[in-house]
């Protein structure tokens, strides 16, 4: 297939850095929005329980018909982006996930608001891997693995907060203010990005089947690997983050909540690695950022399963959050290189991946912990992601030689 004549109405002036570094930064705030939409509900459960009059799990069925939606997709976003332009499906998706949100608001009843979660997953579902895609267009491989990692702060911080947001709607001004707040931002990025659009001519892509895009991913074995490697990455770090909060609580017999902010500094250390990326891109490379952050995360799965103390849960937290997101990272720039000619499906699957692993490392990770225990779970991933940083590593370095006259 050939490539599209213009790959998106701002991507066409890469010169333009400053236009740029604006669209990155509404793009950030989208991320954040979507992240924390992802994890607002679960502190909400006892207060829908009560409003609502059922049982938690019950409840929860708003949780699951979100990521039910939002995993599922993640595969039509891709093509949509590819045709009709990354920027202005994240617009429009901004603008539709307000409607929703609202809607999550203003729902009588639980299946109505698991409903409106649904669709709340569904739009806003296509924020993260096509603001990934449109990076990958807008800015030159030599700015982009530093660019990313600065859209990655609105996801990072996304995630840290949403717990902490949703138990604070819940607790004062009442769940249904939560989703406001979310439509709020929702509604105010999406008039920006519209504004950025403005006077830009629509993107013209070249036509092409679905099933085409996906084959020119999928198609090459480099497509298959990196997929593979985001597939694992995320079994053996979200999957198995799932079971520290209970692992610390149960081993050290602090509170949940205790439990949970030492998780939180997973964040810290992910920003860490954020507002430093650039120096650390230009110093290290991907083929050192890649066994460090591999080394990084079993260290901190180490110091998980043998720390005497939870104060070691802080420093294993922060550690991980810093590897995990320097060789997140790596595979995230490699992704935007997949396909050119088709980077918005390149990323939903690469998005796609990542969400069934985490899904597939809660589920083997619950098998672990119930047979051996949570300390036998994290030696293992500790012995895992070092090998997986290797191999990406020597992946990046034969590549490299490949393409060298």
């Amino acid at each position: 297939m050939p490539p599209p004549r213009a790959v998106d109405a701002m991507s066409a002036a890469r010169g333009d850095t400053a236009a740029v570094d604006r669209v990155v930064f509404l793009l950030a705030c989208a991320a954040f929005a979507s992240s924390a939409a992802l994890r607002l509900c679960d502190p909400m459960l006892p207060a829908l329980a009560r409003d609502f009059d059922t049982t938690v799990g019950r409840a929860a069925v708003v949780i699951t018909a979100t990521g039910i939606a939002y995993g599922l997709m993640q595969l039509v976003f891709g093509p949509l982006g590819d045709h009709f332009g990354k920027l202005r499906v994240v617009t429009a998706a901004c603008l539709a996930s307000t409607a929703s949100a609202l809607a999550c608001a203003a729902s009588p009843g639980l299946d109505m608001l698991a409903l409106a979660r649904a669709l709340n997953g569904a739009t806003t579902a296509a924020l993260i891997p096509l603001s990934l895609a449109w990076i990958g267009d807008a800015v030159g491989m030599e700015q982009r693995q530093a660019t990313l990692a600065r859209f990655m702060t609105g996801q990072i911080v996304g995630l840290v907060s949403g717990h902490a947001l949703g138990g604070f709607f819940a607790e004062y001004p009442g769940w249904r203010w939560g989703f406001v707040f979310l439509a709020g931002i929702y509604l105010v990025v999406g008039l920006l990005l519209l504004a950025a659009l403005r006077g830009q001519r629509a993107a013209t892509a070249a036509p092409a089947r679905v099933p085409g895009r996906y084959r020119l991913v999928l198609g090459q074995a480099h497509g298959r690997f990196v997929l593979a490697m985001i597939f694992v990455e995320a079994i053996a770090t979200f999957g198995v983050m799932t079971f520290i909060p209970a692992y610390l609580h149960q081993r050290f017999g602090i509170s949940l909540f205790h439990a949970g902010m030492v998780v939180a500094t997973v964040g810290l250390g992910g920003l860490g690695y954020t507002l430093f990326a650039r120096r650390w891109v230009k110093a290290l490379g991907q083929r050192r950022l890649a066994r460090g952050g591999g080394l990084l995360l079993g260290v901190a799965f180490l110091l998980l399963g043998l720390g005497p103390d939870w104060t070691w849960g802080v420093l294993a937290c922060g550690l991980l959050g810093l590897g995990f997101y320097q060789l997140h990272n790596t595979l995230q720039t490699l992704a935007t290189q997949l396909a050119p000619e088709a980077r918005g499906t390149a990323l939903s699957l690469f998005a796609f991946c990542f969400f069934l692993g985490q899904a597939a490392g809660a589920g083997l990770g619950a098998q672990v912990v119930d047979r051996w225990g949570a300390e036998w779970l994290f030696l293992g991933v500790a012995a895992l992601l070092p090998l997986v940083g290797l191999v990406l590593a020597r992946d990046i370095k034969a590549r490299r030689r490949a393409v060298k006259p």
